[in-house]
């Protein structure tokens, strides 16, 4: 007997609604039924390109198709927590574009609503499925590292503001920069990778200068020369943890500084070994017989590409109801440190990471 698949469907057709439109009907485990779009023709577009076979005008419409299990919420970050809490209600699963919503408020909303309906949000944060990644979080996992008590992370781009003017650069459509848009990638993993501690306070700053002067322009998204930019182009911050350990980001869209490949940076510093990963690279670093020793993390040529990984973990944890390990109280998380660096920023003071709220 044929295995049923799980059908999706897509909210947003844009370039992230797209890839994940494309990762999934490669799966044999899913197919996507339906897509829509607030601008329609872009739907009709990725639908043609991926062979969905229903487009819809309005999202109500996808949402009210009682074919679908599950949807992907791939649009601007002020309307991911209306979109998961109304899913949620009307019983599809969620995986949802990081960062789960625009504030830490927002988040909780999600948070309350899967709790409520029972069902699985995911956040797809690919890095950790990267095969460097997975080979660092089975050592440290194991002990092999001892006690990470530092890290240092982040994501230094050069020229890469995307979309001037698009919602990108406006604060109350994306809730912030490069800090909410990749730094919260960088912030994911290290945490995840540091053994999940519960962060306590951060002291940070964050610099606008490269976007109030139309500088420092990507090639992602679409401009709009007669939008605005109110966000910050580079962020700092410094995060510790209820364990004792801290952890340094750092991340830019633009920056006079060398951002080879605009690769992403880790270090793990442990009382027993260390680990560094650079974009897709990676090494073990440690000491033995009175001198250092690094090992170089063999990725398997056959590894399978992220996305797949995270996709059938979605699927497995939906068939099996069990908690994704990018859940959506993980980007709460995120979401809660993110908020007090943007106060920092603004502050100039050190501020305590508020996760929970008045969330009982």
């Amino acid at each position: 007997m044929e295995e049923k698949k799980l059908r999706i469907g897509i909210i947003g057709a844009g370039s992230i609604g797209a890839i994940h439109a494309e990762a999934f009907q490669a799966l044999p485990e899913s197919e996507v039924l339906a897509i829509t779009d607030v601008h329609l023709p872009l739907a009709e577009k990725v639908a043609n390109i991926y062979g969905i076979e229903q487009v819809y005008g309005r999202m109500e419409e996808l949402l009210d198709d009682e074919r679908i299990d599950a949807v992907v919420v791939a649009v601007p970050n002020k309307f991911h927590e209306s979109i998961a809490v109304e899913a949620l209600s009307k019983g599809k699963h969620v995986m949802i574009e990081k960062p789960l919503a625009i504030d830490a408020a927002g988040a909780r909303n999600i948070v309350k609503a899967q709790r409520a309906s029972g069902k699985v949000v995911m956040i797809p944060h690919q890095l950790r499925w990267d095969s460097t990644a997975l080979a660092v979080k089975e050592e440290a996992a194991k002990g092999s590292l001892g006690d990470i008590y530092y890290a240092k992370t982040g994501w230094f781009r050069r020229k890469s503001i995307p979309g001037w003017g698009s919602w990108f650069t406006q604060s109350a459509l994306s809730g912030g920069g490069p800090l909410i848009d990749v730094g919260v990638h960088m912030l994911d993993l290290a945490i995840y990778l540091m053994g999940n501690p519960k962060p306590v306070s951060v002291f940070a700053t964050t610099y606008a200068a490269f976007g109030e002067r139309k500088l420092g322009i990507g090639s992602w998204g679409t401009p709009n020369w007669e939008g605005t930019f109110d966000v910050e182009d580079l962020a700092t911050a410094l995060i510790k943890f209820d364990n004792g350990a801290s952890l340094q980001l750092e991340v830019s869209w633009a920056a006079h500084t060398v951002a080879e490949g605009n690769a992403s940076f880790l270090h793990l510093m442990g009382t027993e070994a260390g680990a560094v990963i650079q974009g897709n690279k990676g090494k073990f670093l440690m000491e033995r017989f009175n001198r250092t020793a690094d090992i170089e993390i063999a990725v398997p040529a056959q590894a399978e590409d992220s996305r797949v990984l995270l996709n059938r973990h979605f699927i497995d944890c939906i068939a099996r109801g069990v908690e994704p390990i990018t859940s959506a109280y993980s980007g709460l998380t995120n979401l809660a440190i993110i908020e007090a660096i943007y106060e920092s920023g603004r502050t100039s003071k050190q501020v305590d990471v508020n996760i929970d709220g008045d969330m009982h």
